[in-house]
């Protein structure tokens, strides 16, 4: 069974209106958000083998401190097509993940990270999750997906939880 985990960035920054998109920071609300979505990783031994994390600032402090919770540290790769990526575009580099992963974390942004998680959510899926995606993917959110075959030949599975911050705490 392979688990694939879309998790989007942390709360960034608006601070500073001057700094390219791709530089923005995580906010103080971020970064505790970041923390948690980590914990409850672990807690729910959802362990990613393998992350595939977009480059841009906020992604990458998202992944720092969400992987400083796990109880390992997976592999992880900062691709620059998850970078503001389309669905289409995300799914394509899903694809090329390594068949020996289990379990793949993809963090990244919305509107494409939440436009995937929705075209994957295929058969079975959990009616509570699917209502939670429908209703917002927003900052710090994650969906989980299960299934059967390998990365390259993904078009959909059963989404198990879509976890927002709000439903958490």
């Amino acid at each position: 069974m392979k688990q694939l985990l879309l998790l989007r960035h942390a709360k960034s920054s608006w601070d500073d209106p001057d700094l390219d998109d791709f530089d923005r920071p995580l906010a103080e609300r971020g970064l505790k958000a970041a923390r948690l979505i980590g914990r409850e990783l672990a807690a729910r031994d959802w362990l990613p083998d393998l992350a595939l994390v977009s480059p841009a600032l906020r992604t990458r402090d998202t992944w720092r401190l969400v992987a400083a919770e796990l109880p390992a540290q997976p592999r992880v790769a900062f691709a620059e097509a998850l970078y503001d990526a389309p669905a289409a575009d995300i799914l394509s580099q899903v694809r090329k993940a390594d068949p020996s992963s289990g379990c793949l974390l993809v963090l990244g942004h919305n509107p494409g990270l939440e436009d995937l998680a929705k075209q994957l959510a295929g058969p079975g899926s959990e009616a509570k999750a699917r209502k939670r995606l429908e209703q917002k993917f927003p900052t710090a959110a994650l969906a989980r997906f299960v299934f059967e075959h390998d990365w390259s030949g993904l078009s959909a599975a059963r989404l198990t939880h879509c976890l927002r911050l709000k439903d958490l705490s």
